[in-house]
């Protein structure tokens, strides 16, 4: 029964985010992402959003090149970007979204916990990240965003993203 559950939020976050990201101005480049996020390289794991819309869902995309700092050690001699990485890159993205409002600009959003993680596919250089993130529980400071990335329309990894502003 749960299961069930799951496809229907699932099916829910999918009709509330576009498919391919609208051309608007709410584009994010990486110095107006920065105005949001206090992250800075190479921990900003995100290049760019796509579109968002604030208190809600953003979009956002992470190109993986082999400069990365991470593949000198993961692994040397068959590169791959680090699960946790992908949901740093997840939970950035959905900081964009949370930070995105009036009342939250300024604050910092902090990294709660992970549920139903999964990781389908690994990421090397070369591959283009597209980042998903929608908020989909906020109780006060508190809340979680359902996170998806995928590399060429190919799901790589889907996790719950648990949250915490904080002034």
């Amino acid at each position: 029964m749960q299961e069930n559950a799951s496809a229907v939020n699932e099916t829910a976050a999918e009709e509330t985010m576009p498919k391919v990201p609208r051309d608007n101005a709410n584009a994010l480049d990486t110095t107006e992402i920065m105005n949001i996020l206090p992250h800075r390289a190479p921990f900003l794991l995100i290049d760019k959003v796509l579109d968002y819309e604030p208190g809600k869902w953003a979009i956002s995309r992470k190109c993986v090149t082999m400069d990365e700092p991470f593949f000198q050690g993961h692994f040397p001699g068959h590169p791959v970007m680090p699960g946790v990485l992908i949901l740093e890159a997840m939970a950035q993205t959905g900081a964009v979204a949370a930070l995105g409002t009036p009342e939250d600009k300024g604050k910092i959003a902090l990294f709660g916990g992970v549920n139903k993680c999964r990781f389908k596919k690994q990421v090397v250089p070369g591959d283009v990240l597209e980042i998903r993130c929608e908020l989909i529980k906020r109780h006060g400071p508190v809340g979680i965003g359902a996170g998806e990335a995928k590399v060429d329309g190919k799901t790589v990894c889907k996790a719950e993203i648990v949250f915490a502003i904080s002034e």
